[in-house]
């Protein structure tokens, strides 16, 4: 991250935080094409959404704090979860510093967060620079699709769409066919909706949904959320949670 400061009544620090997709995935005359976003350090402000429990409740508070960290102007609602984690990281940093303890056992570990690797894009994968699409044929049914990486957006649409079936529907909620119907933009080359609808719930199979899924999680750039130390080797997951930001908090 590199530092600079605003111009302002009061000047504070900010920093420019690179994105994982590097930009490649926006269009040109979106601000994150640029694949960088400008970030201010957190203040007192910033503690009161940590500790609003209305944010808390709707499970909206760490996309609160980063909105109100964000000195760029963008549209939220465009960033792609990848990129969202890496603002989620440099937002901590810029709040309480770069060492980060977390339970794992019995065990108390530090890690540092700006050690963590990014996960880039590779522009090769996209299908044309400036548009989240990919192209995949599936091994088994050689049905060839394109799809997207979810947006921050996206993901506000899912939600909303499985709680309304969760009002309606007493059986199980179909929340991993939903999100695929969100990814998947065509299907052998046909874009309507229904088309899409209609393959995912009756034609694709279940060994094509995993590859897919797989290669989903391949091309997505991303922040490597694990700790790598003395005798770990395939790492441990770091812990996301209200408490990545404030030990002290209480939910």
């Amino acid at each position: 991250m590199e530092e600079k400061v605003t111009e302002s009544k009061f000047k504070f620090p900010t920093e420019i935080v690179e994105l994982p997709s590097k930009g490649l995935i926006y269009p040109k005359d979106n601000p994150l094409s640029s694949g960088k976003v400008e970030m201010k350090y957190m203040t007192a402000k910033e503690e009161d959404i940590l500790t609003n429990q209305n944010y808390i409740t709707k499970g909206i508070v760490l996309d609160k704090l980063i909105e109100s960290l964000l000195v760029t102007k963008v549209n939220y609602n465009d960033l792609i979860n990848g990129d969202k984690n890496a603002l989620l990281i440099a937002s901590r940093v810029l709040g309480y510093g770069k060492d980060y303890e977390f339970r794992y056992g019995t065990e108390t570990i530090t890690v540092d967060l700006t050690t963590l690797d990014d996960k880039n894009l590779n522009p090769n994968d996209l299908i044309e620079e400036g548009i989240n699409e990919f192209e995949f044929t599936l091994p088994h049914s050689k049905t060839t699709l394109t799809f997207k990486l979810l947006t921050h957006g996206d993901e506000k649409s899912i939600d909303r769409e499985l709680q309304g079936l969760k009002k309606i529907r007493k059986d199980i909620v179909p929340e991993s066919t939903t999100r695929l119907k969100y990814i998947i933009t065509s299907v052998d080359g046909d874009r309507e909706k229904k088309t899409i609808r209609e393959f995912v719930d009756n034609y694709l199979l279940a060994k094509d949904a995993r590859v897919l899924r797989e290669e989903i999680r391949r091309v997505s750039p991303d922040v490597e959320l694990k700790y790598y130390g003395e005798d770990v080797e395939e790492g441990i997951d770091i812990p996301i949670s209200l408490n990545f930001f404030w030990p002290d908090s209480r939910v």
